[in-house]
């Protein structure tokens, strides 16, 4: 059997008999920079510098300064909420009281305050008192 053959393409031909084979020429200004990386066997192998990844960074010194045992802004929101608290707390019980008494104020406890209200407006001690007596002489006798 015959196989079909190909037609030989232009490009695959060279213009003349004894002529090199075309190739892709490359040149040193078109090539960017290379730089030289380990692999992940530890040896170094060359790679265009815009894949290679970036260069590590040096760590920066850790900080020691020890830290509070709780963050200020939580004490802070800690004690606004425990004044908060108590002072609500202090309200609701003088309101409380206020109100018992306003409940407890029976009507013994309005006499004793019609007392304190008269004794108030009553005249003071040794307050001089003048009476005036007259006396009228008539006989009994008409006639």
């Amino acid at each position: 059997m015959n196989e079909p053959t190909l037609p030989a393409l232009a490009h695959d031909v060279p213009a003349e008999p004894y002529a090199p084979a075309p190739a892709a020429v490359e040149l040193a200004a078109e090539r960017g920079p290379v730089v030289w990386v380990p692999d992940a066997y530890g040896r170094m192998v060359p790679m265009p510098k815009h894949l290679a990844p970036p260069p590590m960074a040096r760590p920066e010194p850790r900080d020691l300064t020890p830290l509070p045992l709780l963050d200020p802004l939580a004490q802070r929101f800690l004690g606004a909420g425990i004044g908060g608290g108590g002072l609500a707390a202090g309200v609701g019980y003088g309101i409380g009281e206020a109100v018992n008494a306003l409940a407890g104020l029976g009507s013994g406890a309005l006499v004793w305050i019609a007392l304190a209200v008269l004794a108030w407006r009553a005249p003071a001690r040794g307050s001089t008192v003048h009476i005036r007596k007259a006396v009228i002489k008539r006989s009994h006798f008409h006639g």
